[in-house]
């Protein structure tokens, strides 16, 4: 199974973000694939309200990406996190999906 990056938002409205990432989480395993979404996990020992422990998550979340085949963009924000996820990407030359979400299903997607 190949591994899959997922890049959504987190900070803002936590609580559905995070709903929604494990909903978008839900959906790459069905599809087959196994969803890699730092954002869920490192939050659990990290404080994304320190400046310092956020970027180390940040930077812990691109060492992660560097071992997935593909990148999955849910919804129509970008963070400053998420842009520097998309970078890295972009930098190894991995396909990057941009997927719009709509009531627990993709409605859009869009490869790059």
């Amino acid at each position: 199974m190949n591994l899959v990056y997922i890049a959504s938002p987190f900070a803002g409205d936590v609580e559905n973000n995070i709903k929604k990432a494990r909903a978008y989480c839900k959906y790459t395993a069905v599809c087959g694939y196994v969803p890699i979404a730092p954002h869920l996990l490192f939050p659990q020992f990290l404080d994304d309200n320190s400046l310092q422990e956020r970027e180390k998550g940040i930077e812990m979340g691109l060492e992660l990406l560097k071992h997935c085949e593909e990148v999955w963009v849910f919804g129509s924000v970008v963070t400053d996190g998420m842009k520097k996820e998309i970078d890295m990407a972009t930098k190894l030359g991995m396909p990057i999906t941009y997927r719009d979400w709509g009531e627990n299903q993709c409605i859009f997607t869009q490869t790059i």
